[in-house]
């Protein structure tokens, strides 16, 4: 019989990388929260309308990474490939327009049909916040100095750069689509097959392109800072100096965009090198049109995301469980009272590893196999006396303790 392997660009995890991928999440969820973002936890798959619609029929994700399906209803349903889409439809539903603002964060896997690679894979885990709301740089500033405080607590902010630019109001994109139009058809035959078709659609997607033709045709384009209007600059202008008072160093990189039509003002991404070629490993941005085109009224957002085996990926040091107890009975007689033992520490708050079976010597080198830092033995002598001998692996030494007293001693 062949062996049965997992799906291409899905994994297992456990044991240390899955302790990893714990630690990044409850990080985040514990920085959040101290900001008042309370958890949302969204349907892993939504009617394809929710995503097709705003991420745009252009992009990469829609045309070439949605994992889309009919039910038995015959509807269109699609495995969600990122958390916004899904937050925000949330609030629409849920109505809460009338309690802005609000402010969630969510975790959980995502799905895109895309190439595996090192930290990229076709089932991935985001970790994501939104915040609805607030249309003033406050939330622009709160928001990235959350992220950045977030990586600084998983030991990163040495090794990520943080990557701003501003996008301007809807007059300042419409000033800059209409230079990098006019840019870009001067090249056209320069351009990628796709970049051509998005030409005309959504030209800003073609600043994203990986396609190194059209790299090097982007390389000269106009530069979005030229096009921002007084009123763009002024409010990029006070994002920055409110980094610049909390201490946050960035970078400001004219060539970082968002190709969808509701993305304004602030942009950001934080990178790193050392993952290889693919650098950023959390993004987000100012989104204020975004709960409008899902039909949600004019509400601004803000929000950011990032795959959290990447940043797993990035955690130079173990993350190692609790060293534990071991419970060890010296005969049949003893077993029923090492399990009531077992149980009780468990109850305190001890991880107990439980021998099942053996003898002395043995069930002794299996706690020392599983790193226990002290053992509970009871045999039928100590369930006679009313007391068990503690043995410290550290020290090697033993004592006597009895029952009543044994959590107060491991404590």
């Amino acid at each position: 019989m062949e062996k049965i392997q997992s799906v291409r660009g899905t994994y297992d995890l456990y044991g240390e990388a899955k302790r990893k991928l714990k630690k990044v999440i409850k990080t985040g969820s514990d920085v959040v929260e101290k900001y008042g973002f309370e958890e949302i936890e969204t349907p892993i798959f939504e009617f394809t309308e929710v995503f097709s619609r705003n991420l745009g029929d252009t992009s990469d994700i829609v045309t070439k990474e949605m994992y889309c399906f009919n039910d038995k209803g015959g509807e269109s349903l699609t495995l969600r490939p990122e958390g916004t889409a899904g937050a925000v439809r949330a609030f629409i539903s849920n109505g809460m327009q009338q309690n802005l603002p609000v402010k969630f964060y969510y975790s959980g896997p995502m799905f895109r049909y895309e190439r595996p690679q090192k930290g990229r894979q076709r089932q991935f885990t985001q970790f994501g916040i939104e915040l609805l709301g607030v249309e003033t740089p406050q939330a622009d500033i709160e928001v990235i100095s959350m992220a950045y405080e977030f990586l600084e607590k998983l030991g990163l902010a040495g090794a990520v750069t943080v990557e701003i630019n501003s996008l301007g109001d809807t007059e300042s994109r419409n000033n800059y689509r209409e230079k990098l139009v006019a840019y870009l058809k001067k090249h056209y035959e320069e351009l990628s097959e796709d970049s051509k078709k998005r030409l005309e659609r959504n030209p800003l997607r073609i600043l994203d392109s990986k396609e190194e033709c059209d790299k090097a045709v982007v390389e000269n384009a106009p530069l979005y800072a030229d096009s921002l209007n007084e009123v763009s600059k002024k409010f990029f202008a006070d994002v920055l100096k409110g980094l610049d008072n909390l201490g946050i160093k960035y970078r400001i990189n004219n060539r970082l965009v968002r190709g969808l039509d509701y993305y304004s003002h602030t942009v950001f991404e934080l990178t790193t090198d050392k993952l290889g070629a693919q650098g950023t490993v959390l993004a987000g941005g100012r989104y204020d049109g975004l709960v409008a085109q899902m039909g949600g009224g004019d509400v601004a957002g803000i929000g950011w995301a990032c795959g959290v085996e990447r940043l797993a990926m990035l955690l130079e040091e173990s993350v190692d469980l609790p060293r534990p107890i071991a419970v060890i009975p010296v005969g049949d007689d003893a077993n029923d009272k090492a399990m009531e033992i077992a149980y009780k520490l468990r109850l305190a708050g001890f991880r107990v590893e439980q021998s099942y079976s053996g003898n002395m010597k043995k069930r002794l080198a299996k706690a020392d196999k599983v790193n226990a830092v002290k053992a509970v033995i009871i045999g039928y002598d100590e369930i006679a006396k009313g007391e068990v001998t503690l043995k410290d692996f550290e020290s090697g030494e033993q004592k006597t303790v009895v029952f009543d007293n044994l959590i107060k001693e491991l404590s």
